[in-house]
């Protein structure tokens, strides 16, 4: 018997659960172990943030969805993971040993490397559940009394899906409530140009979501930095090409989502040759630790590097589908571990996405992820937004179901009418 333990309950951990299940022979054991007792939907958030949702509506409690799979849960945050012992140091005291490791633990959001950002700053967050629920309540104050808007992503951050998204969902937002007049919008962001995404592009995603910007009165600041954000302003210098700099700007605004850069969680961050520098787990082509052999990483936590060079650092998102790619691969690489064989899964990097603007949307499919590319497609429509509902539904019931079920494969064959993902 292999005790197989995931470190992690979120959109990496839990498919990750379902499908080590599948994979596992009858008498490993598997166990998952979560800071939280619950699972959220991520890409609901910004839904959460404007209220159009609740929290009950995109949360679900995980021990009674993995019970009925067989798989023990433990609700306490790892303080610290000793790959050399092959064991899990628990916040209360107790050491969970190993034969497998799967790390799916998320990012560490680095609100304390820009002064003033964050929910304990000036600045609001759709990162997780607790700070949407937090912006709702922030938002509800603000559009009784509206102002300016400052939205984007620092210098540093890998995900920029989100920003664009709840940019875009605010604005809606606003035109519902006849408001919109009363709110000048700046999105500011670290990417070279608009629709960057942390991919160098995805089709013509710089002239569409520029094109749908302006219809929208949303001004932006390109290769940006933020120094600092005070109580209602937000100090940026504006960078040149080369890195120089170009202009300073002084932004206020009475309400301001900024997503941070990520690392790596305080359990792994600093562990040599586990980590990079950044805390992000090494990982080789079989989603393997090179040091560690029994140790594996999925999810946003995984080292990967950025796809270009750009005069502010930015990172490369890890989306859904590429997520999907890496639990399946890990999970039958270790199942041939298992069985004595050696590794031979790698997961498909490939980059498939809806985002949701409030009643319209756009979808790219990046095949492979990082150009060139086989695929290079982008579109947009009320259909994306229509999907993004969805798939909200879709994967709910995933979790509830405790399926393994390709969602993003099954997107991407189907609705869009890709033929080949590999």
């Amino acid at each position: 018997m292999a005790h197989i333990v995931i470190l992690g309950a979120g959109i990496g951990g839990m498919p990750m659960a379902f499908e080590m299940r599948e994979m596992a022979r009858a008498q490993d054991r598997i166990t998952v172990i979560s800071n939280a007792s619950t699972f959220h939907f991520v890409p609901s958030n910004p839904w959460v943030a404007v209220s159009w949702r609740k929290r009950a509506d995109i949360e679900l409690s995980i021990e009674p969805i993995l019970k009925k799979k067989k798989i023990d849960f433990i609700a306490v945050a790892a303080k610290r993971v000793h790959p050399e012992q092959n064991r899990i140091e628990l916040e209360d005291g107790r050491s969970i040993d190993y034969d497998f490791l799967v790390i799916a633990t998320g990012p560490k959001l680095a609100f304390d490397e820009v002064g003033g950002l964050g929910p304990h700053g000036h600045t609001q967050s759709v990162c997780h559940v607790d700070h949407a629920v937090t912006s709702s309540t922030v938002w509800q104050s603000f559009v009784k009394d509206p102002g300016p808007i400052v939205v984007g992503a620092v210098q540093g951050a890998s995900c920029f899906g989100p920003a664009y998204e709840f940019a875009m969902i605010m604005e809606t937002d606003l035109r519902r409530r006849k408001i919109r007049d009363k709110v000048p919008m700046t999105f500011v962001t670290a990417e070279p140009y608009i629709g960057h995404l942390g991919l160098g592009g995805v089709g013509d995603s710089k002239g569409m979501i520029e094109s749908a910007f302006r219809d929208k009165h949303v001004k932006w600041i390109c290769n940006a930095k933020v120094a600092k954000v005070e109580a209602g302003k937000m100090f940026v210098t504006e960078m040149n090409e080369d890195g120089t700099e170009k202009k300073q700007h002084e932004l206020p605004f009475k309400y301001s989502m900024m997503l941070p850069a990520f690392k790596g969680v305080d359990a792994v961050f600093g562990i040599e040759g586990l980590c990079n520098p950044r805390g992000f787990i090494l990982i080789d082509a079989y989603q393997r630790n090179p040091t560690f052999k029994n140790v594996f990483g999925v999810g946003v936590c995984v080292a990967i590097p950025p796809v270009e060079a750009t005069p502010v650092p930015t990172g490369t998102p890890k989306t859904g589908y590429m997520i999907e790619s890496m639990v399946s691969a890990t999970a039958r690489n270790i199942r041939a571990l298992l069985d004595g064989r050696a590794p031979k899964e790698k997961a498909t990097w490939n980059a498939v996405c809806l985002a949701d603007f409030g009643d319209t949307g756009i979808a790219f499919a990046a095949l492979p992820q990082i150009p060139p590319r086989n695929v290079n497609w982008f579109s947009e429509g009320k259909w994306v937004h229509l999907a993004k509902v969805a798939f909200e539904k879709y994967f709910m019931h995933k979790m509830r179901k405790g399926t393994s079920e390709p969602f993003y494969e099954n997107l991407a064959l189907k609705t869009l009418g890709i033929k080949k993902l590999k």
